[in-house]
């Protein structure tokens, strides 16, 4: 698997920078592992839930040791994931991008006004009988992506410094209002409505050791990698040579944790399947309006492909694993609120990856 995914990162940046090939179709100039991704994610999802079938203690054990609410092999996985993609940022380019006032106010008004609002006018038209499952979806909505964005945005040719930028103003309003939000949502807007409202405690220190874990810990890995080794091997030489053999590995860490996120709710999702495709439903709806509605709103401001690519993906995507542990520690993993948050990566997954070949396609189209 790894030396098949050696050729993505090069072939990603030949999408870029290679004119000789401009006229070729986008989606045919990349690898085999790379054109059949979803497939792949399928084939991790069904495994993990066979497992998870085959072995219905998988889950508790796994589930032992944590790491900020969340299983340390899953944390693994996650760590490893966006490591290898933090590596490829060129840090340099980032300081420019802080000053696009366009960019950061638009950025700010789909990911933290937008998004949630959708997200719960969405709980609240699917599941309108069900409300664990729409507290669930509602955690969702407010957990901006600071994770896998990075990876999507990387495959479809999106900018990797632009990207870095948004994560790390989400990850500063996720500590600052995540806890506000969520009261606000959950337990002061039903009441409006006359509807059952939840009570949540969730501390603005438990977030920010999250982020600071799983953004933090592969950040700062990923910058000191790339100066350290740039300055003893130059940059031609991490950019051609090293890259292209560490930056695919981000995708074996994805598949890792797929893999293991679904052993550990496999029996419940082979339980409750009309529930699952509930949940499913609004989630699926949510990720096609942000990701179409920012794209065209990109487009319109008139911001470059790369920067819109990264803009749309960033609204899109969502930090689940925030998400699952906090409906973990507040309401317990057998809730339904957990297991709303846990069908969140099922819908995420595929349906981001579909979008990287929508945004392949639309680049061809600019």
């Amino acid at each position: 698997m790894a030396l098949g995914l050696i050729h993505s990162d090069t072939l990603i940046t030949d999408l870029v920078t290679t004119a000789s090939t401009a006229d070729a179709p986008i989606l045919r100039r990349l690898s085999v592992i790379d054109r059949f991704l979803p497939l792949w994610i399928f084939a991790a999802m069904a495994i993990g839930v066979g497992l998870g079938h085959a072995y219905p203690d998988l889950g508790a054990a796994l589930d032992r040791v944590q790491l900020a609410g969340v299983s340390v092999p899953i944390g693994v996985g996650l760590l490893w994931m966006m490591y290898p993609v933090l590596a490829k940022v060129r840090y340099g380019a980032i300081g420019a991008h802080l000053a696009d006032t366009k960019l950061i106010g638009t950025s700010l008004v789909l990911n933290w006004v937008i998004g949630p609002l959708v997200m719960l006018g969405l709980a609240w038209l699917f599941l309108p009988d069900l409300p664990a499952y729409r507290n669930g979806l509602v955690l969702i909505g407010l957990a901006r992506c600071i994770a896998m964005v990075l990876l999507w945005n990387a495959l479809a040719c999106g900018s990797a410094e632009i990207a870095v930028v948004l994560v790390a103003l989400n990850s500063v309003f996720q500590i600052l209002t995540y806890s506000l939000l969520g009261w606000l949502f959950l337990t002061v807007i039903p009441g409006w409505f006359g509807a059952d409202t939840a009570t949540m405690h969730v501390s603005m220190s438990a977030i920010a050791k999250s982020v600071g874990i799983f953004l933090g810990l592969p950040l700062v890995a990923g910058y000191l990698t790339r100066r350290i080794l740039v300055e003893r091997r130059g940059e031609a030489w991490y950019d051609n040579t090293f890259m292209p053999r560490f930056g695919p590995t981000a995708l074996i860490g994805l598949l890792y944790t797929v893999v293991l996120m679904f052993a550990m709710q496999g029996n419940r999702i082979l339980a409750l399947p009309m529930d699952v495709a509930r949940i499913a439903l609004p989630l699926l709806v949510y990720f096609l309006l942000m990701f179409g509605s920012a794209f065209w709103l990109g487009r319109k401001v008139g911001f470059p492909y790369e920067t819109t690519a990264s803009l749309a993906f960033t609204a899109a995507g969502n930090n689940f694993e925030l998400a699952i542990a906090v409906a973990v520690a507040t309401f317990g993993i057998g809730s339904g609120e957990a297991l709303a948050a846990v069908v969140g990566p099922l819908i995420e997954v595929p349906a981001l990856v579909g979008l990287v070949y929508v945004a392949l396609w639309a680049k061809r189209r600019w």
